[in-house]
């Protein structure tokens, strides 16, 4: 079976980090790193660090977490309308050609 790739979209909470929404980006390993490689935030990630968005590979789904950002809200913002413009174009591909 092939690999999901998914970006999670997370936050620190008083109970620690919570999952509130995750962007599943396909079966291709290459598209998916593009994708990741386009967001805002910073790798070194702290104790002080608020919201996350990770890269997670998934195979008869489990997961497993590949890289991980953390980022400020305008950037949380920035990153959903990159990942939602990236999908919409590779879901879109063959209409257009």
């Amino acid at each position: 079976m092939k690999p999901i790739f998914s970006i999670d979209v997370s936050c620190m909470t008083s109970q620690g980090i919570e999952s509130f929404a995750n962007f599943v980006i396909g079966s291709d390993r290459q598209q998916a790193i593009d994708i990741f490689r386009q967001l805002k935030g910073k790798a070194e990630t702290n104790k002080t660090d608020m919201l996350f968005m990770t890269f997670i590979e998934s195979h008869d789904g489990l997961p497993v977490n590949l890289e991980i950002i953390g980022c400020t809200l305008d950037q949380l913002a920035e990153n959903c309308k990159i990942i939602s413009r990236e999908i919409f174009k590779l879901k879109n591909i063959d209409i257009i050609y």
